[in-house]
């Protein structure tokens, strides 16, 4: 019998993905939610002659609605919840509608999944939600903590909960990369917020081997992090552009943002591990709001390598050769 996944955000950059890598494995019913109707219909025509199309199911609904979302949990076995207000300095202005969507869209998934018995659920975060400086961030440190939380919530129901926390994925829609080549097209300038600007990066591939993998290896309270090389604004933009010359105009950092990101913080480093060349945060079992026993994360975990230092993308620089190389995979 196929398993049934559902993918709230299933439009978006990486619910669209997801959709796409479930599909080729031809061994799960994939489950599109998603507010946008238009991107379901556009997506539903572009596997109109995929031969997996019969596994594809296309849901109209929001996370904030939680009747909406209890309908579509009914009979799923796994869920990746990627559903998210993202831009950063949007949310600034928009913050009553981030809790709508980030928080309470976080809280209906949660209680679904558990009255529906899913047996897992995967949350996307980001590296933003590490000491957040904005109310995107803010909203993502929350769920996170919503999700681990709701490991010790479930009561007789098996449903377990774990995140994943990506930095910024190369190439996604309205990404800075996408930025560039509007503007190269243009013949405009490329607008840089700062040259002291650092932002950790993740190919797209990258991205579904963690969210993949995190599936595949969770217990339920852990935090699935890639192994990922940083970049300040500038350097990218000239491994984007490669030979060809480019003007650049400095444009400041717009509201919310900060310098650097961090992979973890200070508290979480203790319970860090790298595990398959991935950083794994397991969770904090001395908090009330984690009750599961240790025993099969010391089991699944040990002689793992513990982390002794915090990650900064202003200290985690990759080379430019590395990061042209890293260019190259993603438009490839």
């Amino acid at each position: 019998m196929k398993s049934r996944v559902l993918i709230t955000g299933g439009v978006g950059t990486i619910g669209s993905e997801l959709v796409h890598r479930l599909l080729e494995k031809k061994d799960s019913v994939v489950c599109v939610f998603d507010s946008h109707e238009d991107g379901l219909f556009r997506l539903d025509q572009q596997y109109a002659s995929h031969p997996n199309k019969e596994n594809l199911r296309i849901f109209l609904g929001d996370v904030r609605d939680s009747e909406r979302v209890h309908r579509a949990m009914k009979g799923v076995d796994e869920v990746f919840h990627c559903a998210a207000l993202k831009h950063v300095y949007l949310s600034e202005y928009n913050p009553f509608d981030v809790i709508k969507t980030n928080i309470d869209g976080v809280t209906n998934v949660i209680n679904s999944s558990i009255n529906q018995g899913v047996k897992k659920v995967v949350f996307t975060s980001s590296d933003k939600a590490v000491n957040p400086t904005s109310a995107m961030g803010a909203s993502k440190l929350l769920g996170e903590r919503l999700i681990i939380a709701a490991n010790s919530q479930v009561g007789k129901s098996a449903t377990k909960f774990s995140c994943v926390r990506f930095g910024n994925v190369l190439n996604s829609k309205g990404s800075v990369l996408q930025i560039f080549e509007r503007q190269i097209s243009q013949n405009q300038p490329l607008t840089i917020t700062s040259v002291d600007m650092t932002r950790y990066f993740i190919s797209m591939a990258e991205a579904m081997e963690l969210c993949l993998f995190a599936s595949e290896h969770m217990l339920g309270g852990e935090i699935f992090i890639s192994n990922m090389g940083a970049t300040d604004i500038l350097s990218l933009a000239k491994a984007f552009c490669g030979n060809r010359k480019f003007d650049y105009k400095l444009i400041g950092e717009k509201i919310g943002e900060k310098l650097y990101e961090e992979l973890i913080t200070e508290v979480e480093l203790k319970r860090t591990i790298k595990f398959n060349n991935r950083f794994v945060v397991l969770p904090d079992f001395s908090s009330p709001s984690f009750s599961v026993g240790m025993s099969d994360y010391q089991e699944k975990y040990a002689n793992c390598e513990k982390i002794t230092k915090i990650m900064r993308s202003d200290s985690d620089v990759i080379d430019y050769p590395s990061l042209c190389e890293l260019i190259e995979r993603v438009r490839n």
